[in-house]
């Protein structure tokens, strides 16, 4: 089946069946629908793209891999790898209209590769949502007037500290003595080289995470119960995104300009108060300053990291580009989208690094340590590192309440487009009863999601998400191959 085949069973699907209660009189596709306004799709696709990885995982990858300098090889994998195969998602489900695995009849032997498209997303929107959980959970623990994690209190243990403890030598009156760090810094006095012995310690933060939070269990042979508090911000988080998708794209095409917008509101209120604290200078400068490192471009790791980061923030291969483009109208500019969308995504990356950094070096300039001490990626950024970073600011419950909710907004885009693209592989298959039964199939879908991501909020910590995210980006740059042999075939 070519190209034309396609085109004559989406005109004959198009013309025939019973009209889906949730398509307008107005939409060039009765059978599917199509978007209400061009700011719905491209608000949704930025939204997709735009998700947790550009504020938590990019800032970090840039710092460790030369600062400055991780932005050429990124930017050639943008322009060579990233923008190439987001045009060409975007072009294959605008032209069928058709979702991630019913595109694929052009290749029938290839169907497979939209399967495969389908199951990444179903487990991104498993894991996604319970960190969308840990978001509501923390943002919800912000509705204090102390935040619990600004001190050790009583889940903490001896280890806890939010200082460095040890002790050194020091001479005084030609003698020489050994104290604990404590009494040097609050004397004026300075430790003999060599001769700090630290102690093991653990910020607040940190124990708050695993005990209070996660009430982490030993190992992962330990499973433990279901955290109930965690159980119900899961529920809750399934909740939104099942109200938000209750009637697709027509739905969630209006939540969107909420939800993609207000980030960057955050984003730059952030940026604002974080410039004008002491050591945010230091902390942009080991970001992309003049701490970057030239040489790191030399080395392949740079170079996979740059590669893996455009296709996990970009989504691509991973089937809901396809989705959200198959409902646009035949005749819609996609290249110009796919640029602007892909742009936004990457310079928004940036701009949230200077977001994160300045805050971190404040945190790095109050406790008196390097930033490379202080920063963090992953859970470790979002949930430990910024977080304690917050309790050193004024009115730090506003501003805990505003990154979290930030975080709560960044999740659910992408959410929406996850689970849309579950959705719409199941309208190109069951296309009557979708028609008849979309709120209760999209429910279902939820509540199947919701089940599977209870195991996630036991007492076992969920995978880093550095594993989490390597490994559908990793997958999915084999579909890109196999998307480009599919087209070639064809």
């Amino acid at each position: 089946m070519g190209m034309k085949d396609i085109l004559k069973l989406k005109n004959k699907a198009s013309s025939g069946g019973n009209k889906d209660s949730h398509v307008d009189s107005n939409d060039e596709n009765k059978e599917r629908g199509n978007w209400s306004r061009k700011s719905d799709y491209l608000l949704s696709m930025i939204g997709y793209a735009v998700g947790l990885g550009n504020v938590w995982r990019f800032p970090y990858l840039a710092y460790k891999n030369g600062g400055g300098a991780f932005l050429i090889p990124y930017t050639i994998m943008l322009a060579f790898s990233g923008m190439p195969l987001f045009f060409l998602e975007c072009s294959m489900g605008q032209f069928s209209s058709l979702g991630p695995i019913s595109v694929w009849r052009v290749v029938p032997i290839l169907q497979g590769v939209g399967i495969m498209m389908v199951l990444i997303s179903t487990l991104v929107s498993i894991y996604y949502n319970v960190i969308i959980a840990y978001s509501l959970y923390y943002m919800f623990a912000s509705f204090q007037s102390i935040l619990p994690w600004s001190d050790c209190f009583s889940w903490s243990n001896e280890k806890c500290s939010k200082t460095i403890r040890g002790i050194c030598s020091v001479l005084i009156n030609d003698s020489l003595i050994t104290t604990n760090l404590t009494w040097v810094k609050e004397n004026n006095y300075t430790c003999i080289i060599n001769t700090t012995v630290l102690d093991d310690v653990e910020l607040p933060s940190k124990q708050y995470w695993e005990k209070v939070t996660l009430r982490q269990s030993s190992g992962m042979d330990e499973t433990g119960e279901v955290v109930w508090y965690l159980a119900l911000c899961l529920l809750l988080a399934w909740i939104i995104v099942g109200a938000s998708l209750f009637k697709g794209i027509k739905s969630s095409g209006k939540v969107v300009y909420f939800t993609a917008t207000f980030p960057y509101i955050v984003l730059t209120i952030l940026l604002v108060r974080g410039a004008t604290l002491e050591g945010a200078f230091e902390g942009i400068n080991y970001y992309i300053g003049t701490q970057s490192n030239i040489t790191k471009i030399m080395e392949a790791e740079v170079w996979k990291d740059a590669a893996t980061q455009i296709f996990f923030s970009l989504s691509t291969a991973w089937g809901g580009l396809i989705a959200l483009s198959s409902y646009n109208k035949f005749h819609n500019n996609c290249y110009s989208d796919a640029l602007i969308v892909c742009v936004t995504n990457c310079v928004t990356s940036v701009f949230a690094g200077f977001a994160i950094f300045s805050i971190l070096g404040h945190m790095a300039h109050v406790s008196e340590k390097s930033v490379s001490e202080v920063v963090d990626s992953g859970f470790g950024l979002a949930f430990i590192a910024y977080p304690e970073a917050l309790t050193q600011l004024p009115v730090s419950p506003l501003w805990s309440f505003l990154f979290f909710f930030m975080l709560l907004t960044l999740g659910l885009d992408s959410q929406f487009a996850i689970v849309e693209t579950i959705t719409t592989s199941i309208l190109d298959a069951f296309p009557e009863l979708m028609k008849r039964r979309r709120i209760p199939i999209t429910i279902c879908c939820c509540c199947v999601l919701f089940l599977l991501g209870l195991v996630c909020v036991t007492q076992v910590l969920l995978q880093e998400e550095e594993t989490m995210g390597n490994v559908p980006a990793q997958i999915s740059l084999h579909a890109y191959l196999t998307q480009l042999k599919g087209l070639l075939m064809a």
